[in-house]
């Protein structure tokens, strides 16, 4: 007979479930799923030695096991602490584990800029939601923060080491994905950045993943940058036969035009496994040249969270009300009113995902091909504005 596989019982804000051993509280926590599953900045179960981190993640262990009942005497991460038989955890119901996640959210935010209003990473961003569940309603520093100049890192990728939070997460994902990393951990301290040696540029054909892990602004796409807010895109799962990757992407449209190309990701904020069991990561060629619909053949619209700005006006599997058009007149109507070329929004002959820049006025008013600079990239003192941006100049009030 096959030998019965060993389980342990683990107990988690009052829920009890059965994982295998060597599963780490944070996934046994996910297993449950809900309000139980502790917010994590760094951990990306896909990515081989991340966690441990950020520290978001802390819980209180009650019990340590069966065998030896007794609490663990400091919060610990539950993203490196595995479960033992007999565990009791407390994540939400512990006051003092909101308060150390408090704690640690205000430490993230020191030196990370409050640009969400400019930033491109906003409406998907896990150290916004982060602040709005766990954060404080002011900050008590009052030193300068720090600063960084961005790096273009290649033709396709921005650095904004201003907003990293240094979750390390790209460097794992450069490590584990590409044959060859460019960029990684600078420096010490207090003056640790992310950044590639005597400016070099990330060209390998997976490197464009570094963009999906980053859990924060810190490295944008550059074919998207000021092209659209996330919220006024509509997801779409989409897919094409791909000799470098599985070619299963989720493209962000708006109207017919595509702004984006992103890996599937799944309720963590992680990329899909396919049914191999292999993460989905996707290659440049699909993620920066592929911005057609014709390249793709699509699946349908993305299922978005509900309680996610993305899913503002995104209407998925709502009955239509029966059509009697067609009844009527015997045959199938054809198109009464193409839209796109009447709309005063939608100019056909306006491409925003051909653009390598921000859209302007003159871009709808005769010159289609026009585009202009990206206003938070003027640095202090080259511009008009003498005291730069508030990404260039974070103690700027």
């Amino acid at each position: 007979m096959p030998e019965e596989k060993k389980s342990f019982k683990v107990t988690i804000d009052n829920i009890t479930v059965e994982v295998e051993p060597g599963t780490s509280i944070l996934q046994a926590a996910r297993k449950i799923g809900g309000d139980v599953v502790p917010p994590a900045m760094c951990y990306y179960s896909k990515l081989k030695g991340s966690g441990g981190k950020c520290r978001t993640c802390l819980v209180r262990v009650a019990a340590g096991s069966t065998a030896d009942p007794r609490p663990m005497p400091k919060l610990v991460a539950s993203c490196r602490t595995n479960v033992m038989d007999g565990m009791v955890v407390e994540s939400m119901t512990n006051n003092t584990v909101l308060e150390a996640r408090k704690a640690v959210v205000e430490f993230l935010l020191i030196n990370h800029p409050l640009d969400c209003p400019v930033c491109d990473q906003a409406g998907e961003c896990d150290l916004q939601d982060l602040s709005y569940d766990h954060g404080r309603e002011a900050t008590r520093y009052e030193f300068k923060r720090r600063t960084f100049e961005r790096h273009n890192l290649g033709p396709f990728i921005q650095l904004h080491m201003t907003r990293c939070i240094l979750c390390f997460r790209c460097v794992f994902a450069a490590d584990q994905l590409t044959n060859r990393r460019l960029h990684g951990i600078l420096d010490r301290g207090d003056q640790s950045e992310i950044a590639t040696y005597i400016e070099k540029s990330l060209d390998n054909d997976f490197i464009g993943n570094v963009i999906d892990v980053c859990p924060v602004g810190a490295l944008t796409d550059r074919t998207f940058r000021f092209k659209n807010r996330v919220w006024f895109t509509k997801p779409v799962d989409a897919h094409r036969n791909c000799s470098k990757c599985c070619g299963k992407v989720r493209l962000w449209m708006r109207g017919d035009e595509v702004l984006r190309v992103t890996t599937k990701k799944d309720q963590w904020g992680e990329v899909e496994d396919l049914p191999s069991g292999q993460p989905g990561f996707i290659c440049n060629e699909c993620r920066f040249e592929k911005k057609k619909v014709s390249d793709w053949i699509i699946e349908g619209p993305t299922k978005v969270n509900r309680h996610s700005v993305i899913s503002a006006g995104h209407y998925v599997g709502v009955k239509k009300p029966h059509e009697p058009l067609p009844e009527v007149m015997g045959r199938k109507p054809k198109l009464l009113l193409d839209i796109h070329s009447v709309s005063g929004i939608n100019q056909p002959e306006v491409d925003l995902a051909e653009l390598p820049g921000p859209a302007t006025n003159e871009t709808f008013n005769g010159n289609p091909n026009a585009y202009g600079n990206n206003v938070t990239d003027e640095k202090m003192g080259a511009s008009q504005n003498k005291e730069g941006t508030d990404t260039t100049n974070a103690n700027r009030q």
